[in-house]
């Protein structure tokens, strides 16, 4: 992916193998689009995607909107497979739409069954943040955290759930860091709106001390949006997680090596935003919520593969093993543990943000992948690209959205005398 004026280390092959040596049998890419263009977008990540090594999809960014975009996004659903749209609420000058065109998007999003997803953060009170950092002398990246606390992301939370609330359409918000945030999700969710909330490996078990390291290169490793939140956030997701407020567990799988985080050695704002995760989700969502005793076993598969499967249409294709489901298998030891580190994983990436933390579960297991032996074999990985498949996960009647059971304001009927007759409301 290309982001910050660079792009990630991890193309389709690596990124995808690491995932399969950490138990992950299908991933849902981001495609941005080249120059605005959905078609162009997608036509360069299907290129991208000849050196897949297992099954994948698209969720597609909108970056701005016209009537192109809006045509565009129909074809996307309707043809090509896709139902899901990513809005970027941060990242201003670049990737961030505002609020009319987000409110645009939302109903492009509902008129279409398709499912409309969230960077939840201020863009124009971080844009503000950084600036007052900068003039503190604050260059480090330290200042990526200080320059975008938990209340811009609860912020952001609250009004795309609001926004979503008001045109009546779900919602569903991605890498979700802070209690502010989260708080906003149970709250919509105890009233009935339907918004999704995923936390991911990183927010779940780390905490924001390693952005303070002396060493830059360490510190620049741990530098993504939203940040890592102080010790307090974590616990409160897992929390969260167990008790069914957080849906499912994802990675924002993005990395940049050293020599690239580097860019931003003297402007923290340069820093390329992004941290590896897609290999270890697995192993350190057993560490931190299974061995802990928040969840059981079954909840294990529901939370890293089954309600992901489910939301994204992919069930029981995906997510399940029964009779027609995809042959995707992952045998782990849980009595087993190796230490994570990036001398030893699978991504380009020189650094890793869990190094030294131990994982419960061998990546000596087993891996296999629907029509294929045994992917994975005693820590074994495919060395070339193999037959892969663009998952078609466009919805039969997208979760329901047309019969979504709300009512629809009908007109007051008033006399010629201006009293007020009956109101009626109707489907």
């Amino acid at each position: 992916m290309e982001f910050m004026g660079t792009e990630t280390i991890d193309d389709f092959f690596s990124g995808q193998a690491a995932a399969l040596a950490g138990g992950t049998t299908m991933h849902i890419d981001f495609v941005i689009p080249a120059n605005g263009s959905l078609s162009a977008g997608f036509e360069t990540y299907l290129g991208k995607a000849k050196r897949s090594c297992m099954d994948y999809g698209f969720h597609m960014a909108i970056t701005k909107w016209d009537e192109t975009v809006s045509r565009e996004m129909e074809v996307m659903v309707k043809e090509k497979g896709i139902n899901s749209f990513k809005f970027f609420l941060a990242y201003k000058g670049s990737l961030m739409i505002n609020d009319e065109l987000l409110l645009e998007g939302f109903k492009k999003c509902k008129s279409l069954g398709a499912l409309a997803m969230v960077h939840a953060e201020n863009g124009d009170a971080v844009f503000e943040g950084q600036k007052r950092m900068i003039e503190l002398g604050i260059t480090g990246p330290e200042g990526h955290a200080l320059s975008r606390p938990p209340v811009l992301e609860g912020e952001a939370t609250a009004r795309a759930i609001r926004l979503a609330g008001f045109v009546n359409t779900p919602l569903y918000i991605v890498h979700v860091m802070s209690i502010d945030a989260m708080e906003e999700i149970a709250k919509a969710r105890k009233s009935g709106q339907r918004v999704i909330g995923e936390p991911v490996a990183s927010g779940l078990v780390l905490d924001d001390s390693g952005l303070w390291d002396p060493d830059f290169d360490t510190a620049a490793k741990f530098v993504m949006s939203p940040p890592i939140r102080a010790p307090g956030h974590g616990k409160a997701l897992q929390a969260a997680l167990s008790t069914g407020v957080l849906q499912l567990v994802g990675t924002d799988h993005c990395t940049f090596n050293s020599t690239q985080k580097a860019f931003g050695i003297d402007d923290f704002r340069k820093i390329p935003n992004g941290v590896n995760g897609v290999e270890e989700r697995m192993h350190l969502v057993w560490d931190t919520m299974v061995e802990s005793g928040q969840i059981s076993v079954t909840d294990y598969v529901r939370l890293t593969s089954t309600e992901c499967a489910r939301i994204f249409n992919i069930y029981p294709r995906k997510g399940a093993i029964l009779p027609g489901s995809d042959a995707d298998v992952i045998i782990f030891n849980p009595n087993s543990s190796f230490e994570i580190s990036a001398a030893s994983h699978h991504s380009r990436s020189d650094t890793n943000v869990y190094e030294g933390r131990r994982g419960k579960t061998s990546p000596g297991g087993k891996t296999w992948r629907s029509h294929h032996a045994a992917l994975i074999a005693d820590g074994s990985l495919p060395s070339k690209a193999l037959p892969s498949r663009l998952t078609d996960v466009r919805y039969i009647a997208v979760m329901s959205i047309a019969e979504a059971h709300l009512l629809i304001p009908g007109e007051v009927i008033r006399t010629s005398h201006g009293s007020v007759g009956t109101t009626h409301m109707s489907l």
